[in-house]
């Protein structure tokens, strides 16, 4: 998508003012052929597979670092290796195998907490090194809305590591519900005569709560990362719903083509886990990806509802223009100093 370099501030804000006086349209009587035309069109000119591959990237940097503080969190309850083997339990109830590979690590972390100033130092360093790939998704998600970076490395920064730490400390409360919720449902089953009734009812639940917090996560993930200014936060977009519908059954399907008819055991040895691991987080970047490009279609339809000139060009007004102003500034003495030492060596 191309990004609108100028009239960054009064125009973008214009525009804000005009689809908020428009909010009332209802999102089903949105023109839904566009909207999904364009968004295949702008999922391959963005080319939102190699955004996902890059993300695969910045996530396998992230990985330990992240399921380091996680455990580091878990540790401070006594739930370390419970809780992380209920995540992974889940996990692998709906894409089986695709954890193996990370079970003796985390082992090894789980059996060696740190305490005191170590567990501190430990969980900043983590969270420090797993932000990696929130940065990595905001400069994508700046690609998919067509708009360049503008907040300054002072303001990034907190913005990046505080959406990581908020995402672990999510994912920390979810494993210790998954461990704790379980007796408790056994024994007020027991208390109240229904036996195992209470963890059959228990198990079918837990699925709504998991969904809960993935769709907590995306929302986040969507509305901090990029450098544009929503008119609300949005906890449910049809992006997100989208993403998270395509992650579930891209998953149980790989899933399955992995445990049926893959032979990644006979090409690729040893290296097989690994190698499906990759695989399965590409296809879950995939999935963020399209829903991302969804909901920058879906705005850009309610600006064009709204009358306002998006046919090319996303009208939102972007949460910071300072980096860009400077970078401008910096462009424009590289110029004139190329421009310098051709005169002078005319």
């Amino acid at each position: 998508m191309p990004a609108d370099h100028g009239g960054v501030g009064s125009d973008r804000a214009k525009a804000l003012r005009r689809i908020e006086d428009r909010r009332s349209v209802s999102t089903f009587r949105l023109p839904w052929g566009f909207i999904l035309k364009r968004t295949m069109r702008s999922f391959t000119t963005d080319q939102c597979t190699d955004l996902a591959a890059g993300l695969t990237y910045f996530a396998v940097l992230s990985l330990f670092p992240a399921l380091l503080a996680l455990v580091s969190i878990l540790g401070l309850v006594g739930q370390s290796q419970a809780g992380i083997d209920a995540l992974f339990g889940m996990v692998n109830e709906l894409a089986p195998g695709m954890t193996d590979v990370l079970k003796g690590p985390i082992e090894n972390l789980a059996s060696s907490p740190a305490t005191g100033w170590a567990l501190a130092i430990g969980i900043v360093g983590a969270v420090w090194s797993a932000s990696g790939y929130v940065g990595g998704f905001g400069r994508a998600l700046n690609r998919v809305y067509g708009v360049p970076e503008g907040r300054s490395a002072l303001v990034l920064r907190p913005v990046q590591l505080g959406v990581t730490l908020l995402s672990l400390v999510l994912i920390s409360l979810l494993a210790i519900l998954l461990v704790v919720s379980g007796p408790v449902a056994s024994f007020l089953g027991g208390l109240i005569g229904l036996g195992d009734v209470a963890l059959v009812a228990w198990n079918i639940i837990r699925w709504p709560i998991v969904i809960i917090v993935v769709v907590l996560l995306v929302a986040v993930l969507y509305a901090s990362t990029p450098n544009i200014k929503h008119p609300r936060m949005r906890w449910l977009t049809p992006g997100s719903i989208a993403a998270i519908v395509v992650l579930g059954i891209a998953s149980a399907l790989f899933a399955f083509y992995v445990g049926n008819f893959g032979n990644y055991d006979r090409t690729y040895g040893a290296l097989a886990g690994i190698i499906v691991f990759l695989l399965w987080i590409w296809i879950a970047n995939v999935a963020l990806m399209l829903g991302a490009e969804l909901d920058s279609e879906v705005e850009r339809a309610r600006e064009l509802v709204a009358g306002i000139e998006a046919d090319d060009v996303l009208r939102l007004p972007l949460k910071s223009d300072k980096a860009i102003l400077k970078a401008r500034e910096a462009h424009a003495g590289d110029i004139l100093a190329a421009r310098e030492i051709r005169r002078r060596y005319r």
